[in-house]
């Protein structure tokens, strides 16, 4: 019987097709990582290892104030303080986490989370929670577009109940508040999660748990500290809190001049003018990245604390004139008729150099809390509150006169009331013939009326129009200008007020109560600076709260370089013969210093020889009460301008008490303050010559 023959199973053509497919697929695959490690293995290779520079801005301590004498006035008090730094790659659980750790290890203030910061902590802490708060639908209308996704989580938050975020604790209050903390800082950017009230323990505490908390450092941060207490604080002005940061108003103006948005600022007056000096050089730090982690740091350029400023002010004279002032205050408010009186300003400056000695103002008032009454500090009042000032402008317009053509020296008038159209006017009594000289001294009305009707080229007719050219009201203001009266000061500090015009001019009596001082209306300020116009001979001298700035000291307790020092700055002079302006000087002198002056019960045998003008304005209330009455409220404003000593000044002033009195009695309260305020100045003088004081001494071992 013959074999049979062994058939073959044949593999069918379908797995051969597959095996060749798979032989196909792994040929590619190992050609495609070929190409990769041979081709672009390099480029592949620098994307792993490449590495990203961000330069962050470390803050330094802000430049501190002294008085002329060199004593602090504003300093910086270090503090312990605990920081955080986000970086790019940081995700939120780990901030989270980090947050957990450091509440451990501090008391931290709870008081400003708000209902916000819980509802976003609540949906962190509850991720399964917080998704089924989202409904399907809304879900789809996000995949259609019809929705943005930053809704979905605006929807949370809204659905997040109360009950939801009553549940926290006090510990987890604390994660929350430093949470929020870590939240607002700026990428590579220190922010502070708490520099008041930092323990020695706290600050222990962190330090040795560093590695476990990414971002969190410990370090020295500074808190603004005032020396003089309320002294001034209103004119060195405010800065911005580490929370606060950038004021929003000005964040466009700091951010394009290489601020953070948390960076502290001045944000009025001193600190804000000078804040370019104030603020410092920052620590640049370049933060050196790969694959998002921070690997190295390098400092580019080391930071320096700002510049220090020597203020022009005498803080020991500021404080003296500042309790004349209270004093004066309450014995006027202890008499009658004075319900209206509330403040009193002082400004003494070098009218050889503008720098301003003192700017004291105090105002009374009840205390919201607890009921009692008591004075503040309002300095800033001597720019920014102006008044009407009677008769101390008259020295303005006797020059003005002069300039004019109207009058010349020696030119007499005789006084007696002026009958008007409508009205008389006149001076406190009819004085007979004056002339510039005594009419300065006695504070002639009628020869500051004439004087201007002949500078708008009118002429007086008892009861007649007197044809007045209305161009006059700007051709005297224009003069006062000149004194810097009615015009910016040009004084070192932000808004400034220029005080009001009258409007109308419809009357010939208008014109004669702007040439008395009893229309138009000036600050305390202005008419320290118009007193010192004529007592150096007819410069107008820009106010200088500045006196020098210098470099920061690396020794503590010690004064820097010098940086630069403020020279006095001419804004315009008066022009004319020098007759002219030593006319004014002699009746501004016998005001003060001859019999029947008006300043010479307070100032007559004085040895410091003072040269002065008083002034009497017959005003209308205008302050904080002034909604209770239903019609303005007639009132009695007094000033006082001048300098001393007279044949050679060093110090001008400006006393104003707006509404001192309505009706009976009078009072001199502007006289008494410019006597102790003189008297008082004179006297510091004295004693420093008696001796050189320790900050004398400091002063000139930093020369």
């Amino acid at each position: 019987m013959a074999k049979e023959k062994k058939k073959k199973t044949p593999i069918p053509f379908r797995l051969n097709f597959m095996f060749f497919l798979i032989f196909i697929l792994f040929s590619s695959l190992i050609i495609r990582l070929g190409i990769v490690q041979i081709v672009y293995g390099d480029d592949y290779l620098r994307e792993v290892d490449r590495t990203e520079n961000d330069v962050a801005n470390t803050p330094v301590p802000r430049g501190k104030m002294y008085d002329r004498n060199f004593n602090p006035v504003v300093d910086n008090e270090p503090r312990n303080a605990i920081t955080y730094t986000k970086y790019p790659n940081t995700k939120t659980d780990d901030m989270v986490k980090t947050a957990e750790i450091l509440a451990t290890l501090i008391e931290k203030d709870t008081k400003k989370v708000t209902i916000p910061d819980k509802k976003d902590f609540w949906i962190l802490k509850h991720p399964k929670e917080a998704e089924a708060l989202i409904t399907k639908s809304e879900r789809q209308k996000v995949t259609e577009k019809k929705l943005e996704q930053k809704n979905l989580y605006k929807l949370q938050l809204e659905r997040v109940t109360e009950e939801n975020i009553k549940e926290f604790t006090k510990d987890e209050l604390e994660v929350i508040a430093i949470f929020r903390e870590f939240n607002g800082g700026y990428a590579l950017t220190p922010s502070i999660v708490k520099n008041k009230d930092v323990s020695t323990k706290e600050f222990a505490r962190v330090s040795e748990h560093l590695d476990e908390m990414p971002g969190v450092d410990v370090t020295t941060d500074w808190e603004r500290t005032y020396k003089y207490d309320e002294t001034l604080r209103s004119v060195l002005g405010k800065v911005s809190s580490s929370e606060e940061g950038i004021p929003s108003e000005n964040i466009d103006y700091y951010l394009a001049r290489d601020y953070t948005r948390n960076d502290r600022v001045g944000k009025s007056y001193i600190e804000k003018q000078y804040e370019d000096v104030l603020r410092g050089q920052k620590t640049r730090v370049e933060n050196v990245m790969s694959k998002g982690e921070v690997i190295r740091t390098n400092t580019l350029t080391e930071g320096q604390s700002g510049k220090d400023l020597i203020l022009s002010i005498d803080m020991e004279l500021q404080q003296k004139v500042e309790k004349i002032i209270e004093s004066e205050l309450w014995r006027a408010k202890a008499r009658g008729n004075t319900y209206l009186l509330d403040r009193a300003f002082v400004v003494l400056m070098d009218p050889n150099t503008g720098e301003v000695l003192t700017m004291a103002g105090r105002q009374y008032g009840r205390n919201s809390e607890t009921g009692l009454t008591e004075m503040n500090d309002f300095a800033l009042g001597n720019i920014t509150t102006s008044y009407t000032i009677g008769s101390s402008v008259k020295g303005a317009t006797v020059y003005t006169g002069y300039q004019t053509g109207a009058i010349s020296p020696g030119s007499a008038f005789f006084d007696r009331k002026l009958l008007l159209a409508k009205a008389k006017k006149g001076s406190y009594s009819d004085l007979g013939y004056v002339t510039d000289v005594s009419a300065l001294k006695k504070s002639s009305n009628v020869y500051m009326f004439m004087t201007a009707i002949k500078i708008a080229g009118g002429h007086y007719i008892p009861n007649r129009p007197l044809g007045i050219n209305r161009e006059a009201y700007a051709i005297m203001r224009n003069h006062y200008a000149q004194f810097g009266l009615g015009v910016r000061t040009g004084i070192d500090l932000p808004n400034e007020s220029v005080g009001f015009k009258g409007v109308d001019m419809s009357t010939d009596g208008l014109l004669l109560d702007l040439s008395i001082g009893q229309y138009d209306t000036y600050t305390p300020m202005q008419l320290a600076q118009y007193a010192s116009t004529i007592a150096n001979g007819g410069k107008r001298l820009e106010p200088r709260m500045v006196k020098e700035i210098r470099n920061p000291s690396d020794e503590h307790n010690q004064l820097g370089s010098v940086f630069k020092s403020m020279s006095p700055k001419v804004l315009n002079e008066l022009g004319g013969k020098d007759v002219w302006i030593q006319r004014v000087q002699e009746g501004f002198r016998q005001v003060a210093q001859e019999p029947g002056g008006t300043a010479y019960k307070y100032f007559g045998g004085k040895s410091y020889r003072a040269a002065a003008k008083t002034g009497t304005a017959e005003a209308f209330y205008d302050g904080p009460r002034r909604s209770q009455y239903s019609a303005p409220v007639p009132t009695i404003n007094l000033t006082l301008a001048g300098y001393a000593p007279n044949n050679n000044p060093e110090v001008a002033f400006s006393v104003v008490v707006p509404w001192v009195y309505q009706g009976k009695p009078a009072d001199d309260i502007n006289k008494r303050i410019g006597e102790q305020v003189m008297d008082a100045y004179f006297k510091i003088k004295e004693d420093r010559a008696k001796g050189k004081s320790d900050s004398d001494k400091k002063a000139e071992d930093t020369q």
